[in-house]
């Protein structure tokens, strides 16, 4: 895992050394993701920079020092990621190349399939993640390419006017800072739009004119300054295919050979490895298979809260004395987790308000001191239909569509009559292993969603922190951020629709973004063995009613787990990674965010609207509404503002 930047300016008149210096200073800003090594190559000439920060994990010789020049001389590449099927691939080249492979390193590998057979041809034989930038010096070129499910960040973008008009590319935005041409200008109309996710919605930035590249896809910004993007893979392409029919046990079978071969290619590192084992079924079905390929005890690690409402670390000890992991485990008080807070704007390049970031930045921390590289169980939800959010949705529309507005809206009103306190309360009430978390959290927003007219606006509010974002923002409209996406019509099941939505929007904005700041931050390679580009295609052709069967939802992975650990320790309500934001903001947290919500301080961010920000805020000191996850939204965008 690396780090990569780099910028072009074909109208260049600084001298190599001046580059150099500029693409260096540049690098250092992201040295975390690459700790062990670091380098550049330019060319003043054309006006190019690359700049690269190595987390050696595999050859950890010079031999994979980057940036790396090819055999033939051709090209440069700075990569960040891993090909689990390199080996395979090098084999293929050497059939049909004879080419001196200098190491052993994935980053050689990549580089001489480009070489022999271009970019995309190269990235579709590629099992992995990765984000590179390839200069061809023949061509002038610059070609830029991503992993298919999003799993490492690229951005790019132009700066500055006419001559000075320089492309930044790389693995952060903070690398681009150093450098003189840096004036980014926040994007006011995505401001909206980060309100209501949490995140800020790709393939757009916060900045003007600054992009990601979307996952799958290439980029060519050709000698003429031209621009062209094209797939390499589509995740549209499998999801409206016809479902594959056959025996259940024969499909259990094909996908647990199929798992094992992802997980086991994800074992190979020349560094200490182990994984995050929450007690989940997704974590624990990937331990679960590392263990049965592994002579050794597998490390595995999670972390716990004193509070027993936030705690969960006790199930991941169970599994992992039931497998016989050589497990680590921290405790820490709720308030400890709290004092991680003012670092978030460091990890994370853009506003980022997904809360559970703490607990991932804790566990990552934790892992560091063990291991350089820890598999995770990110991704099981939304490609076998897990989350909640599927059942709410479909139940709900099934239940109130027919309701005209006006008794959707007295419904509504009977469910906050009562406090979220106090439907916690009623909770409290049910069994353990059968009660939900957060029930008053959830009651409060069932009575807005409820009203939604249609499927897409139900499936919207569940996912939103805030639910009328443009009254906060001084941009007072909201972005068609779905507008590029396939439409409800075109899926059988309004299911298989929010599942597509989550892949192409929730999962690579929020849980992979989350994961990749968390874990670099403390340079910590995380792999998500569930997201092989194979596993998605398999479940994407794998029909609804065997992700949801008997009740279930990700019955196939229930169904396999069973094979390794006993039902009992996994059978309970699916929860997430939760802090108790509310407790924080009316608690020890309530001075930060006085001040960061102060009426000069939101008139001096120039982002929020400061009368009815500080009428949320007043209101929610007072216990008059609940809305701490859209001032949670608010506060981190003013923290990294800031």
């Amino acid at each position: 895992m690396c780090g990569i930047t780099g910028f072009l300016n074909y109208n260049n008149s600084r001298s190599n050394d001046e580059l150099d210096f500029i693409v260096k200073t540049m690098a250092e800003q992201i040295k975390a993701r690459g700790p062990d090594d670091g380098g550049q190559w330019v060319d003043a000439e054309h006006g190019l920079a690359l700049g690269h920060r190595r987390l050696a994990i595999v050859d950890l010789s010079p031999a994979g020092h980057q940036p790396m020049v090819s055999a033939c001389g051709r090209y440069v590449l700075i990569y960040n990621g891993e090909i689990y099927n390199g080996l395979d691939i090098k084999a293929d080249i050497l059939k049909e190349h004879d080419v001196s492979f200098k190491g052993t390193s994935d980053t050689e590998v990549l580089l001489e399939g480009c070489a022999l057979w271009g970019v995309s041809e190269t990235v579709k034989k590629c099992i992995g993640m990765f984000a590179f930038a390839l200069w061809d010096r023949r061509e002038k070129s610059l070609v830029l390419a991503r992993d298919r499910m999003g799993i490492k960040p690229l951005y790019w973008g132009w700066q500055g006017q006419g001559s000075d008009r320089t492309f930044f590319f790389g693995s952060q935005l903070k690398s681009f800072k150093p450098h003189p041409r840096w004036n980014p200008k926040i994007d006011q109309s995505i401001v909206t739009s980060y309100l209501r996710y949490g995140y800020v919605p790709a393939p757009r930035s916060i900045y003007q004119d600054i992009h990601h590249l979307n996952p799958g896809h290439i980029l060519t910004l050709t000698q003429g300054g031209e621009v062209s993007i094209e797939a390499y893979w589509r995740l549209e392409d499998h999801v409206t295919q016809d479902p594959i029919h056959c025996d259940p046990e024969q499909s259990l079978d094909q996908l647990e050979v199929l798992l094992k071969d992802a997980v086991g290619r994800r074992m190979v590192a020349d560094v200490p490895l182990g994984a995050f084992l929450s007690g989940g079924i997704d974590s624990s079905l990937v331990v679960s298979l590392m263990q049965s390929q592994s002579s050794r005890p597998v490390k595995t690690f999670s972390i716990g809260f004193e509070q027993a409402e936030y705690n969960e670390a006790h199930y991941a000890k169970e599994i992992a004395n039931h497998l016989g992991t050589e497990h680590t485990e921290m405790y820490l008080p709720v308030e400890q987790a709290a004092d991680v807070i003012p670092e978030i704007p460091q990890w994370y390049d853009e506003p980022f308000a997904d809360s559970s970031q703490i607990p991932t930045y804790l566990v990552s921390k934790m892992a560091r001191e063990h291991v350089t590289v820890s598999l995770s169980g990110d991704g099981g939800d939304e490609l076998f239909a897990g989350y909640n959010r599927y059942f709410y949705t479909k139940q709900l529309w099934n239940k109130f569509s027919w309701m005209p507005p006006v008794l959707k809206k007295a419904m509504a009103a009977g469910v906050t009559t009562l406090s979220e306190e106090t439907w916690d309360s009623i909770g409290r009430c049910m069994p353990e292993r059968l009660r939900p978390k957060y029930v008053g959290q959830k009651a409060h927003k069932f009575a807005k969603i409820m009203q939604r007219p249609t499927e897409e606006g139900l499936y919207q509010a569940l996912v939103s922190q805030s639910h009328a974002p443009e009254k906060y923002s001084l941009e007072n409209r909201e972005n068609p951020d779905w507008a590029h996406l396939l439409k409800r019509e075109e899926f059988p099941s309004l299911i298989a629709y929010m599942q597509y939505l989550d892949m192409k929007t929730y999962l690579p904005n929020d849980i992979l973004t989350k994961v990749d700041r968390a874990s670099m931050a403390v340079s910590l390679e995380a792999r998500v063995p569930l997201l092989d580009h194979r596993v998605v295609e398999f479940a994407a052709a794998m029909p609804l009613d065997l992700k949801i069967r008997d009740g279930k939802a990700k019955w196939p992975l229930r169904q396999i787990l069973q094979r390794h650990v006993p039902t009992e320790m996994f059978e309970r309500p699916k929860t997430g990674f939760g802090i108790p934001i509310h407790d924080w903001l009316r608690g020890r947290l309530r001075d930060w965010g006085e001040d960061l919500l102060s009426e000069s301080s939101l008139k001096d961010a120039e982002m929020l609207d400061p009368q009815s920000v500080r009428a949320l805020w007043d209101g929610y000191q007072k216990g008059e509404n609940q809305e701490a996850y859209a001032l949670w939204s608010m506060l981190m965008l003013q923290a990294w503002k800031r």
